[in-house]
């Protein structure tokens, strides 16, 4: 009976797990007499269950103006999708119609020229041997062309001088910049000339930052880049916006000067149209690892920086919560006027524009159309020569493609659709707004409100009630959209129904809400859950209120197991992914040390040793002192090299369970990470998931 309910949750996976989603965008145009054709190339990811993998595909539709015209005319059929495979980094040059493609070939990295002809040039990046690996993440790496299009820019991985380390220096530690990042340890700026097809690796870079993120300045002659300082150790890099780095600019003689100020967070470096101003977001260095940012401008005439646009601590009577998202790589008007972005906004994710003149913030989706209201969250993918590409989705939408001309000041966007789902899913979706009681109201930051997405099926498959599972983000300064989620529409479709929180602490509800976590963490964020989940019950009586079960993963899987702990009669399941335990042991194993300090109140330095208060402190505020409550069966999910949260916090939680005769399974994916994000990994446990909610609800 478990096998044929197993297969038929790998199907229902497999169905909502294959659906594509836009990941990038290049607009072209092209003038013949009085017409305007502009090209949209797309690229996808989609998911292959036969082969365990993501794939990657591009697509291309062409869209037909006039001349000076903002309004598209007619949209041509798209031509068929064609796979990629092995591409890195991929960039078009600015004016040429060139494009760069660095590719894994398993053995060699190369560097790839393609024009209107087929393939220009191609460097074994590998065999010259000037460096190691090409940085493909999007923390440091980049692919950026030069002026005249004769030089690329990118980053990668130092070379080892193999020669000169002797046998007793092989076996010295290399710190690396953690999660998702292991590989990552001491990155270069690298130079490709492609008439000679030499490498040279930029000198003068200061011996006590990594560089990153690099992009050409106006004229070609020197680079801007962002430095992340390392010294005296490294942090981890993903999922924190708290590092402490600088804006610099290099010339070719190896001159290098810092931009920016001495103690700040700063990266995603943007250059204007025109060449005369540089954008970067900018935030504080320790405190939240994600928190409210401000856009930063540097005219380059005067080098005055000034605000365009700062942090957020309320929403505003217009909602706008400020920006907590990295710009993408295209973000400017064509005038240089004003800059697009995207952001997490309350219980969505929103598009914005902001103009430079007036520092006013518009919203671009809102609207009257069917199209403007369909979509819970927007995504910039680009915008070129005022034409936005954006991704967009739903709760009960997969990703779709629209496209729309920048508006005038005060004036809607016209949104094109380009490419829609294959399928769509006749779910519910709607957004709480939850308020905490009187007295769990914050004293120092209060008044603030928090929220949830609930998901439901449109009626209850077979029973007069519908199963509630309560999902909870990690982080914790992370949100959960009214997006597509590929776990939520699983579970959906098999008659649960799904309530996505975002206690306080959250992005996307200003800084205020971020900082109001600190210090109360395991109480607060606990009771907001749970305040959110009476209040859907309450207002969704559908809902079976004697059917609940939660899940959630890192942080969220640390008040899945306070929620099962200090409501022990409430909830009948828990899940957890990689769940915080016992913040006072995962002290020396995270690569995120300084948040256990963080979270506790504490204010973190690198020569920091911790107190007997400050692991007391740690301690009451984590799961593993309830245990003896859990009556609840534990579900715990636990990637063998996680570097964020060490496995051995849920192997401990798992052997405390086992010595009270609690039921508890452990899943072990030796090879995976703190995301869990292998595909085989992510199919096993949803799957898995189902089995244990069908087995205790």
């Amino acid at each position: 009976m478990e096998s044929m309910q197993a297969r038929h949750f790998t199907k229902v996976y497999g169905e909502v797990s294959c659906l594509a989603t836009p990941v990038s965008a290049d607009v072209r145009e092209q003038l013949q007499g009085d017409t305007r054709f502009i090209t949209v190339n797309a690229g996808w990811s989609q998911i292959d269950a036969v082969r365990a993998s993501r794939l990657c595909y591009s697509q291309q539709w062409t869209l037909i103006s006039a001349p000076r015209d903002q309004q598209i005319r007619t949209t041509l059929p798209p031509g068929p999708c064609i796979p990629v495979s092995g591409e890195l980094l991929s960039a078009l040059s600015p004016i040429g119609g060139l494009r760069a493609v660095v590719r894994d070939t398993g053995g060699h990295q190369l560097l790839e020229i393609w024009d209107h002809h087929g393939l220009r040039k191609c460097l074994n990046l590998t065999a010259l041997n000037k460096h190691g690996g090409v940085y493909d993440d999007a923390q440091f790496g980049g692919l950026s062309w030069s002026e005249c299009e004769s030089r690329l820019l990118y980053v990668a991985e130092k070379t080892k001088n193999t020669e000169e380390e002797s046998s007793w220096d092989r076996s010295v530690y290399r710190e690396d910049w953690g999660e998702t990042l292991t590989n990552k340890s001491t990155p270069v700026i690298c130079a490709v000339n492609l008439h000679n097809g030499l490498v040279d690796v930029l000198p003068g870079v200061p011996a006590d930052i990594s560089p990153g993120q690099a992009c050409w300045a106006p004229g070609s002659q020197s680079v801007f880049f962002i430095g992340w300082y390392h010294e005296p150790f490294r942090l981890g890099l993903k999922f924190c916006s708290n590092r402490r780095s600088a804006l610099f600019q290099l010339d070719m003689d190896g001159q290098c000067e810092r931009l920016t100020g001495e103690n700040l967070s700063v990266f995603c470096p943007r250059l204007s149209p025109d060449g005369s101003t540089l954008i970067y977001l900018q935030g504080q260095v320790f405190g939240p690892h994600s928190q409210c940012l401000s856009i930063q401008q540097l005219d380059l005439n005067s080098r005055t920086t000034s605000t365009l646009l700062d942090v957020v601590h309320r929403p505003q009577s217009d909602g706008f919560a400020g920006i907590y998202e990295a710009l993408p790589s295209s973000c400017w008007s064509a005038d240089g006027h004003k800059v697009v972005f995207t952001s997490a906004c309350q219980n969505r994710k929103d598009l914005f524009m902001v103009d430079r003149g007036s520092k006013k913030v518009f919203c671009l989706s809102s609207g009257l159309s069917d199209v403007n209201n369909k979509y819970g969250s927007w995504k910039l993918l680009t915008i070129q020569n005022d034409l936005m590409v954006v991704c967009c989705s739903s709760p009960n939408t997969p990703p779709s493609m629209l496209v729309g001309f920048l508006p005038s000041l005060g004036e809607a966007v016209t949104w094109h659709l380009l490419q829609e789902p294959i399928m769509s899913f006749d779910f519910l979706w709607t957004v709480l707004e939850v308020e905490p009681l009187p007295e769990e109201d914050n004293k120092n930051y209060p008044g603030l409100k928090f929220g949830a997405v609930l998901v439901k099926p449109c009626s209850p498959l077979h029973e007069a009630q519908t199963p509630l599972v309560v999902f909870i983000h990690g982080g914790p300064n992370s949100q959960f959209a009214a997006e597509w989620n590929t776990t939520t529409a699983g579970l959906v479709s098999l008659g649960f129904a799904v309530l996505m929180v975002n206690y306080r602490g959250s992005t996307g509800f200003g800084q205020d809400n971020i900082l109001s976590l600190i210090g109360h963490i395991g109480s607060q964020d606990v009771k907001d859950v749970q305040r959110a989940v009476l209040a859907a019950l309450q207002s969704h009586t559908t809902l079976d209120p004697n059917r609940v079960a939660v899940i959630g993963g890192s942080h969220g899987g640390f008040l899945s197991c306070h929620l099962v702990a200090q409501y022990p009669e409430f909830y009948r399941a828990c899940i957890a992914r990689n769940p915080v335990i016992n913040a006072a042991t995962l002290l020396g194993t995270s690569d995120i040390v300084d948040w256990r300090y963080t979270c506790v109140g504490s204010h973190y330095s690198y020569n920091q040793t911790p107190t007997a208060e400050a692991l007391a402190a740690m301690l009451a505020q984590s799961p593993i002192i309830h245990v003896a409550q859990i009556k609840a069966p534990v579900l715990l999910m636990l990637g063998g090299k996680d570097r964020r949260v060490s496995p051995y916090q849920g192997l401990e939680f798992y052997k405390l369970l086992k010595s009270r005769a609690s039921p508890v399974r452990l899943l072990w994916f030796a090879e995976d990470g703190h995301s869990l994000s292998r595909v085989d990994t992510q199919a096993q446990c949803f799957v898995n998931v189902v089995l244990w909610l069908h087995q205790y609800l």
